[in-house]
């Protein structure tokens, strides 16, 4: 596990942008190939965001230039954590949709019709919880690299890490998420099949904002020692 100084982080778009289009270019069959395997985990039942963290630390090593293959996607080591964290977002999801189905239940109660009740009550409602799900998944965006890369492991922990560094960032985030997602899909636009080209993309870049996060907050114990000699 990383030694850390958890603070907020300095967000640099272009430099992701720009790094995470450098490094794919440099290393596409194996980026392009551990995305399908990354796909594959989204597949498979509470492996989806898993399969993403892995991508991430796969992408750490391959960075660095330590022993990786695109196999690693299929590491089930931090399966618990992940698994945790579906489930709260599952629980969530129940929490969010619960009003709205009985709402929409007494509402069609009373004349087996859609009653406009039910629009004016749902749409703000709706415009609220999406405004709060974004808001969420912003301050979230550091959270698989905190766990697969930085090895922190229990949820809580690691939200409110990200929740820090992301604070004071959240629209250059959000900035960075819709370009770089409208960019990878292109490859629907222009050939279906061409989504395996882009959206690998997507990830290199949003991993190159994670790793640089992380540099930033990595605690170094040979700074430390030199600062403290200057007093």
């Amino acid at each position: 596990m990383m030694k850390l100084n958890v603070k907020p982080v300095n967000f640099d778009f272009s430099k992701y942008l720009n790094g995470g289009f450098e490094f794919y270019k440099n290393n596409f069959g194996d980026i392009l190939l551990a995305y399908f395997f990354c796909f594959v985990m989204n597949i498979i039942p509470f492996c989806g965001i898993l399969g993403i963290g892995n991508l991430y630390r796969y992408l750490h090593r391959l960075r660095k230039g330590e022993p990786a293959g695109p196999g690693d996607i299929f590491d089930f080591g931090d399966f618990v954590p992940y698994f945790i964290l579906q489930l709260i977002v599952f629980a969530g999801a129940i929490v969010i949709y619960l009003p709205m189905m009985i709402v929409g239940f007494i509402a069609g109660a009373e004349n087996g019709e859609p009653s406009p009740v039910f629009a004016m009550i749902m749409i703000p409602y709706m415009i609220i919880v999406m405004i709060a799900f974004l808001i969420v998944v912003l301050k979230a965006f550091y959270m698989p690299g905190l766990i697969s890369i930085a090895g922190v492991k229990d949820i809580k922990t690691a939200w409110n890490m990200s929740v820090t560094m992301t604070k004071n960032n959240l629209l250059s985030i959000f900035l960075l998420v819709i370009i770089t997602a409208i960019l990878g899909q292109l490859g629907i636009i222009f050939c279906g099949i061409g989504i395996f080209l882009t959206i690998p993309f997507v990830y290199a870049s949003n991993f190159m904002a994670i790793e640089d996060a992380l540099q930033q907050i990595q605690y170094d114990e040979i700074t430390e020692i030199g600062v403290k000699n200057e007093y």
